[in-house]
């Protein structure tokens, strides 16, 4: 036979071995040939005639004027309990879908109504391109089934098989050749000297409804195509009126081809990405895009040109510089899966920028508005600040979302738009200012104590104490409540977790707070001048500094090591336990975050404060390895801070007097004045066995005490009294093997030049086996034992922010964007773990160089 036949012989073999009974509806006679084909000749009597037909076999029964004769013939054949296979035929009449007299057939079997056009044009795309075909089957006139039989079989009087097919061999259809040949000049002059200039002209006005000269050079049929593609679907994604630059490019005018216009677009996208973003530029540059005047809200969703998503990014930024907060978060979603995004990774940062500063925005709002409704004693302030209400989180998620932020923003080597990020930061130390007002009032009504909530003097003889023994005490220096709760986040579902909030001593500042976490200061707590200097005193000891506390921790607790947390991080296993070994208490000292943002380098101390949580987690699994599984977790005081440094307006003016102390957020001494805008405390307001008195500012403004910090504690602020504690066990496990396949990592940095930079990881390899399922990740950068940076984001992939995990999928490949904290390494190593058991799973074969500003 020939193709054609084969073709429809398979479709109706298909329908036959599906439903055993096929009625077939032919009303204009397009498949009497076929039918001829089947039956070896013309019909020669009513009765049905045996046929085998594309492998299965079953009777043949045609119409000849009278559906009951057709019926009563059937019958025979369909009447048993397992009927036989029939093909009735019914020529030159069309199907009743009412009152059929073979209604029970059609119900019992299937109904076939095929179109021989389309079958035809099935089999001749195998052979012919697009156009070429469109010609050999015109609208308007009937072209026989003889006629097609020829052109599939490739007989005399059909067009020659496609020369373009031939020339792009490899391409997988229509949309597949003309995609590769929009990419590449690289065949253009096969396509001349084959003389296949016409078919391809051909294969575009078929496709895309594009008419082009095909006597014109191959370089600009490309460009008016392209122009034709992108601008086309540029179009159809803008709810506005097109630039009048877009004029000359004619449209397509049907739905059929609008729709190939945008498959074509999407083929080059995802096909050919790298050639994608050149021609897209050059398309936007011609037809003049980039300054063209567009609301940003009429942009559709697919960024096909570069202008697109710098626009809306812009209008991302006055959404939120007007206070559209949630608008914003919803645009930053829609727009997460941006072609341009995916494909550079410093834009993407921008876009989380964007992110972090809507979400800040949008919090600080709900905070402010709910503190405006609080009233109450400090309790009732210190309970708004740490539990879960009715938005679903406390007020420290303000402080959460900002420390994100500002964590962020100090990685970007292009700093965000300054409007929106400044109305951000206002609308946080709003929000700040307000808490810190309402609660220093609340405190002073209260005589200066919170009732029912526990105070960091009874840490130690209400938590510490109680453990079991081995216990690690870790005192971490200006650790904020948010903080806190981050860190329980960070550590392994495994381990058993809990914080809660303590109330810190006043003034709140390191020598007052490290001495109140000290064992005995529950019984006997004073802040005292000794011999110049500030203290506090327990029992008879004054402890004035961390030499004093160390000595003073060590004569009150027997076996008790103290180790930095630096130390402890470095320490190789074996080192570790020997310094362990015995030990019933260990003290871990922490001071990175205070260290930082003393420092008054704002955008490092805030990477530095990042890290920290990621080490303190890494620090708790590492003792337990070591035998140590429980831990208490808690700080001397938090912190406020700022992008910037106080504004003028806000510095006080020193109490002068007796001077004891002078920090940015408080005053200790003697007599002096109270400057307008503060509070002062009498030290036995505050329990204290002391003649000194305190003043703090009521809200958030700073002494005029030199430098030009942005970070203070001292205060009487949730931010700077409210602490954490956290109460860990985490398990001891004998071994931590990978508990997952390999993961290969690819886009390797030979050095690290930018603080935010690239890596693709892929999970599994060909060899895995089928329904492997995804698993949960923690890619880190190391150095020296330490962490010195984690995951940013990760594109087309779940990443959890608060854990700093990520999902990956077997064999999907999945870029990942670190962030490096510490600036100060010389080098770090690539490092991914499961973080359930902090096994390695990958890790980088050398040392890579840091070396920024290269």
């Amino acid at each position: 036979m020939h193709p054609l036949h084969d073709y429809v012989a398979q479709q109706l073999a298909d329908k036959i071995k599906s439903r055993r009974v096929v009625v077939w509806y032919d009303e204009r006679r397009e498949f009497r040939a076929f039918v001829d084909e089947l039956r070896g000749g013309a019909r020669s009597g009513s009765a049905p005639v045996s046929i085998a037909v594309g492998g299965a076999s079953a009777h043949l029964a045609e119409y000849a004027g009278s559906m009951f004769e057709l019926r009563a013939v059937v019958e025979p054949h369909v009447s048993g309990d397992a009927p036989s296979a029939v093909v009735v035929y019914i020529p030159g009449v069309g199907r009743d879908r009412r009152a059929s007299a073979l209604m029970e057939l059609e119900k019992a079997g299937t109904t076939w109504e095929p179109q021989l056009a389309q079958l035809a044009k099935n089999v001749l795309l195998q052979k012919y391109t697009l156009g070429v075909v469109d010609e050999m089957l015109p609208g308007g006139r009937k072209v026989s089934y003889e006629d097609l039989s020829r052109a599939a079989a490739g007989n005399s009087g059909a067009e020659p098989p496609s020369i373009l097919k031939s020339i792009f061999h490899e391409a997988s259809g229509n949309d597949g050749l003309l995609t590769a040949w929009l990419v590449s000049d690289a065949r253009d002059a096969q396509i001349v000297e084959k003389e296949a200039t016409r078919e391809l002209t051909k294969l575009v006005k078929a496709r895309l409804g594009l008419d082009l000269a095909s006597d014109s050079p191959l370089s600009k049929l490309r460009a008016i195509t392209l122009r034709y593609v992108l601008a086309g679907e540029f179009r159809l994604d803008l709810s506005y009126d097109a630039p009048a630059s877009l004029d000359s490019v004619p449209k397509p005018t049907s739905k059929d081809e609008e729709s190939a216009v945008r498959e074509l677009a999407r083929r080059l996208r995802t096909g050919h990405a790298d050639a994608y973003a050149a021609l897209a530029d050059r398309v936007e540059e011609e037809l003049g895009l980039k300054n063209a005047k567009l609301p940003p809200g009429a942009l559709g969703a697919i960024d096909t040109f570069r202008f697109e998503e710098r626009a809306l990014l812009r209008y991302a930024g006055d959404l939120i510089a007007n206070g559209m907060f949630e608008s914003a978060l919803a645009l930053v979603a829609e727009r997460e899966q941006s072609f341009w995004l995916d494909r550079d990774v410093s834009r993407k940062a921008q876009w989380e920028a964007t992110q972090r500063i809507a979400e800040l925005g949008n919090v600080a709002v709900q905070v402010k508005a709910a503190v405006s409704k609080t009233s109450g004693d400090p309790a009732t302030w210190l309970d708004a600040y740490v539990s879960p209400g009715k938005d679903g989180a406390g007020w420290f998620r303000l402080d959460q979302a900002q420390r994100r932020l500002e964590a962020w923003v100090a990685n970007l080597d292009e700093e965000p738009e300054e409007r929106p990020l400044g109305v951000v930061r206002r609308a946080y130390e709003d929000a700040c200012h307000a808490m810190a007002e309402g609660f220093t009032k609340a405190l002073a009504k209260a005589g200066w104590t919170v009732s029912s909530a526990l105070h960091q003097t009874r840490i130690w003889s209400e938590v510490v104490a109680n453990k079991p023994k081995p216990v690690a005490y870790f005192l971490v220096d200006a650790m904020r409540y948010e903080m806190g709760v981050e860190l329980a986040e960070r550590l392994p579902k495994t381990s058993e977790v809990s914080v809660r909030a303590a109330v810190g001593a006043l003034p709140s500042i390191t020598p007052i707070g490290m001495a109140a976490l000290q064992p005995g200061a529950s019984a006997s707590f004073s802040v005292v001048e000794q011999n110049g200097k500030l203290g506090a005193r327990i029992d008879d000891s004054f402890l004035p500094d961390l030499a004093s506390r160390k000595k003073f921790a060590a004569a009150r607790v027997p076996k008790l090591v103290d180790v930095a947390l630096d130390e402890l991080l470095s320490l190789q296993p074996s080192k570790l336990a020997k310094k362990l070994d015995g030990a019933q208490v260990v003290v871990v000292r922490s001071q990175e975050i205070d260290h930082a943002g003393e420092t008054g380098f704002t955008f490092q101390a805030r990477q530095v404060m990042d890290t920290v949580i990621d080490n303190l987690a890494r620090a708790i699994r590492k003792l337990a390895a070591a035998g140590i599984e429980h831990a208490v977790v808690s700080a001397d005081h938090g912190h406020l801070f700022f992008a910037n440094d106080r504004d003028e307006s806000m510095r006080t003016d020193a109490p002068g007097g007796d001077t004891v102390e002078l920090h940015r957020r408080c005053w200790i001494g003697r007599g002096g004045a109270t400057p307008p805008g503060c509070v002062r405390v009498q030290a036995s307001a505050l329990g204290y066995a002391s003649d000194l008195e305190s003043v703090f500012p009521a809200a958030l403004g700073v002494f005029k005490a030199g430098g030009d910090l942005a970070f203070h504690h001292g205060g009487p602020s949730l931010q700077e009294m409210v602490i954490p504690v956290l109460t860990v066990r985490t398990k001891a496990r004998e071994s931590a093997r990978p508990s997952a396949g390999p993961i290969e990592a690819t886009g390797l940095p030979e050095a690290v030049t930018n603080r935010i930079f690239s890596v693709t990881f892929t999970y599994g390899a060909k060899q895995m086996m089928l329904g492997a399922t995804g698993i949960q990740v923690r890619p880190l950068l190391m150095a020296a034992g330490k962490q010195v940076g984690a995951v940013g984001m990760a594109v087309d992939a779940q990443f959890d922010r608060a854990t700093g995990t990520v999902k990956l999928e077997p064999n999907k490949p999945v870029t990942i964007a670190f962030l490096l904290s510490d600036e100060s390494v010389a080098s770090l190593r690539v490092v991914v773990q499961d973080p359930t058991t902090d096994a390695e799973l990958y890790r980088s074969p050398t040392d890579i160089p840091v070396r920024l500003g290269v």
